[in-house]
């Protein structure tokens, strides 16, 4: 006996109208987890960013308020007249006749019994040492640099790399005493120098902290030169000597710049090395083998000694806005040459 199957009821039809059909592509998958995946996002993400924002503002309002607090601190030398008694701006940029003085001259006596705050002998000494440490930095890291880069192989890449980069974990005031007691007696006798400690040594010293920086920077700047770059000089027929000097030093330029500039930036607020091996005396001179005093071991060697809110007190403040604005001075001028050498490339490309 046969028996016959019920037909399916037929749909009931909504009061909204009918529904529109949904394919069942993976797309339309994906469209749907979307908001599933967003509502499911932890809770600790929006702390974690408003942290993270936080600690990026923090270090930018750190140098905000430093300067501010450096700032205040110099400003009574501006406006202050028990301050002008005994300094004035004029006294420390330009030559006065001091009791005792045939001419007028640059001294820079602080506790003496006239004080004299001349700041030019502390400046030239300051320009003095960085740039026999430039002297001697930048060719050696930056070629260091380009021999480990375009030059060694790998087992002596790997070998050079992490010495030279040891250089920078190697604590300041350890090189000035290796500067103060070996390499002084050295330099003397070697030149025949009269002075032990002098520039030319603090130079050579300082040189060594600032040699890591350069080299660090520079090296990843030629090893980030695009291969196709050589290839294509290569197959011009170019030298291995053309190809580097022509196409992968300028394609670096910007970065061996930027190193150049850190290097500066470190050699300017160098401070243990400069005051164990440079000999601090305040002496207005162009020779590299007299001694010398910077500005940053002046800060170091005499704000604990001052009496807070006096004269000597506010002029070494004052010292230090200006070896900030020296510094970030530096920085833009770096930061302006090397986009400008970036647009140069650019164009050439």
């Amino acid at each position: 006996m046969l028996v016959g199957l019920a037909a399916p009821a037929p749909p009931t039809p909504s009061p909204l109208g009918p529904r529109p059909v949904e394919a069942s592509g993976p797309k339309n998958h994906r469209r749907a987890a979307r908001p599933r995946l967003a509502s499911r996002r932890p809770r600790f993400h929006a702390l974690a960013e408003a942290v993270i924002r936080v600690l990026a503002f923090s270090s930018i309002a750190a140098i905000v308020l430093i300067f501010v607090f450096i700032g205040k601190e110099a400003w009574p030398l501006l406006h202050d007249a028990a301050i002008w008694k005994e300094v004035t701006l004029a006294k420390m940029w330009f030559a006065q006749q001091w009791p005792g003085y045939d001419v007028a001259e640059h001294v820079w006596q602080p506790v003496s019994e006239v004080p004299k705050y001349a700041a030019w002998p502390l400046v030239v000494g300051t320009l003095k040492v960085t740039f026999i440490a430039m002297l001697v930095a930048v060719p050696l890291g930056v070629g260091a640099a380009l021999f480990v880069s375009q030059y060694a192989g790998r087992r002596l890449r790997e070998i050079v790399k992490p010495t030279v980069e040891l250089l920078a974990g190697v604590p300041s005031v350890v090189l000035g005493f290796f500067a103060l007691m070996v390499m002084a007696t050295w330099l003397q006798q070697a030149l025949g120098l009269d002075s032990r400690l002098n520039a030319l040594v603090a130079g050579v010293a300082l040189s060594f902290a600032i040699i890591p920086v350069i080299f660090t920077v520079s090296e990843e700047a030629f090893g980030a030169v695009p291969r196709s770059y050589v290839e294509a000089s290569t197959a011009l027929g170019a030298a291995r000597w053309q190809t580097i000097v022509r196409v992968v030093v300028p394609a670096a330029g910007p970065g061996v710049a930027a190193g150049i500039a850190l290097g500066l930036g470190r050699a300017v607020g160098e401070t243990m090395i400069v005051l164990m091996a440079s000999g601090n005396a305040a002496i207005l001179s162009a020779s590299p083998a007299d001694s010398v005093r910077t500005v940053s071991a002046t800060i170091a060697a005499e704000l604990a000694e001052v009496v807070f809110g006096g004269a000597h007190y506010t002029v070494l403040f004052f010292l230090g806005v200006l070896l900030f604005a020296f510094t970030l001075a530096t920085n833009l001028l770096g930061e302006f040459a090397i986009g400008r050498m970036r647009r140069r490339l650019g164009g050439m490309a």
